[in-house]
């Protein structure tokens, strides 16, 4: 679940300075220890936030055969509770949040009447009237807003926005179990036999603490909802267990072309409101034979024949499509029949990649297109994502 921006991407300052100074930046629990450790920030959806420590590649390919230790602290966090938390949900969200079970975790998608998407959301049933909903920082006032006038109909349900109360630390890769497992302090008995989508209470130093398996990676690994005033204590002792297994301090830009590999939807690029979840390849995530859900009319309906769909593209070289680069049929056409929503030359497999919304009449796997980088028309193949599957035990 994604942020809303592609950090990868920086935009140029103003040479004219504004009327009124912008508003400071919000800062991270943890802000003090990446300014140790050499951190360079962005502004992500008003946080400041950092978007490497030493290089995108280095971090990325540290998650993939070791450990990565991210901060995602600006992602929304609310609380869904009392006896209509389940059926307000049920509501609310696409998918079925009812059925699933205490210590169960489901991607599930926020949608507007028309069916467009406000955001795609995580949801944990912690109890059988406890809920905890993990939205997109760039969005925490859309879902908000949305929450909020649809509870209105569930008196006994409620929301609370516990964003400011929640810090979040996430362990990624091969090795995430093992350092867990050797950080001083943390004590959450069975999480090493959590299955995927699945949560538990543990504790830190006394403290409570959720932790999570939904990574955003395409790796295994953990995440770590606890108090903002916890939060640099167990950055500093996960970041101690993990010193002699290859853990490093991972950025935003990391993290972007890491899900791009795993073919994950970052919202902004992939969902935004002007989508239908089918044509983002999430057909399956809303429950349709759920009835009286925000949207689901709209889904029935579905998008018109020529709504454009995500496909994955690769190709050979070392020239990444970017996000906003025009997909044509063939090097001779000149009339677009998509646009690139994020891309990248991939780390771990050494080529271009791509996420681009095309016509479907061009969208069959193994089709040549060819999309305009600079001025000049590069070959990409059309396939299905993920691009990267890691090897499982």
């Amino acid at each position: 679940m994604p942020p809303s921006a592609d950090p990868a991407e920086s935009t140029p300052a103003s040479e004219t300075p504004p009327a009124h100074p912008p508003q400071a930046l919000r800062p991270s629990p943890l802000d003090a220890v990446h300014e140790a450790a050499g951190a360079s920030f962005t502004d992500f959806a008003g946080w400041r936030m950092p978007v490497r420590y030493s290089s995108d590649l280095a971090e990325h390919r540290a998650v993939r055969t070791a450990a990565g230790l991210f901060d995602l602290s600006h992602m929304a966090e609310f609380e869904v509770s009392g006896p209509e938390g389940a059926a307000f949900l049920d509501h609310a969200l696409a998918g079925r949040l009812s059925a699933i079970a205490e210590g169960q975790a489901k991607y599930s998608l926020l949608l507007a009447d028309d069916g467009g998407v406000i955001d795609d959301v995580v949801v944990y049933r912690l109890g059988a009237e406890e809920f905890l909903v993990v939205a997109n920082a760039s969005n925490r006032e859309p879902v908000a807003e949305a929450l909020a006038d649809r509870v209105a109909g569930f008196p006994d349900a409620r929301v609370a926005d516990v964003s400011d109360q929640t810090a979040l630390v996430a362990v990624q890769g091969p090795a995430a179990l093992s350092i867990l497992s050797g950080t001083e302090g943390f004590d959450a008995p069975g999480f090493g036999e959590l299955r995927y989508y699945r949560v538990l209470r543990g504790r830190f130093e006394g403290g409570p603490v959720l932790v999570a398996r939904t990574g955003y990676t395409g790796e295994d690994g953990f995440e770590l909802y606890l108090a903002p005033e916890a939060a640099p204590a167990l950055w500093a002792a996960i970041s101690a267990a993990g010193a002699g297994e290859g853990l490093v301090p991972a950025g935003l830009a990391s993290r972007d072309t890491l899900r791009l590999e795993a073919g994950m939807p970052l919202y902004g690029h992939e969902l935004d409101r002007g989508t239908l979840p089918v044509q983002a390849g999430l057909g399956r995530v809303p429950a349709l034979d759920k009835p009286g859900f925000v949207g689901r009319d709209a889904l029935v309906a579905g998008p018109r024949a020529s709504a454009p769909v995500l496909v994955g593209l690769v190709a050979e070289g070392r020239r990444a499509a970017r996000a906003g680069y025009e997909v044509f049929a063939d090097d001779d056409s000149t009339e677009p029949i998509g646009r690139v929503t994020s891309g990248a030359l991939s780390p771990t497999l050494g080529h271009p990649i791509a996420l681009a919304y095309v016509d479907p009449a061009h969208a069959e796997p193994g089709r040549r297109l060819s999309v305009d980088i600079r001025g000049r028309r590069l070959g990409y193949t059309l396939t299905t994502p993920p691009f990267y599957r890691r090897k499982k035990d």
